[in-house]
């Protein structure tokens, strides 16, 4: 199963995922979101599979937000997809995922959800053992 890897090039978190992702063989497909924006459908797939809606997708640190953080909670979830589209800087980075899971943002213990089934299990067995 391929990941999808959205990503920015300046972004340190993205770098460090993008490393992990090599490291352990992960198949991915990297898409830079400033050069090919996400779409509004897009977007909409990714607060889909979203725990946090849009707080998690939303990058606060960003100096774009902070043009519009009086008017972000009386927008409509349209508006708002609008102004991300318009804005991808807003957005939170990397954002990893495939047809069941998502990542937004590095998370050194989360992004291991991307690990095949098979070695996930393996790395569980084997921290079992060395805890006896």
């Amino acid at each position: 199963m391929t990941v999808n890897f959205l990503t920015t090039p300046s972004c340190t978190s993205c770098r460090k995922a993008k490393k992990w992702l090599i490291d352990n063989q992960v198949d991915f497909k990297e898409r830079n979101i400033f050069a090919n924006p996400l779409t509004k459908n897009e977007l909409k797939q990714i607060l889909m599979l979203s725990e946090t809606g849009t707080d998690g997708l939303i990058s606060i640190r960003s100096y774009v937000y902070d043009q519009f953080k009086d008017k972000i909670n009386s927008l409509t979830i349209s508006e708002l997809l609008d102004l991300l589209v318009a804005h991808p800087e807003m957005i939170r980075r990397p954002i990893l995922i495939d047809e069941k899971r998502l990542q937004i943002g590095f998370n050194d213990d989360e992004i291991r959800r991307f690990l095949p089934r098979a070695t996930r299990k393996s790395d569980l067995e084997r921290m079992i053992q060395n805890a006896q």
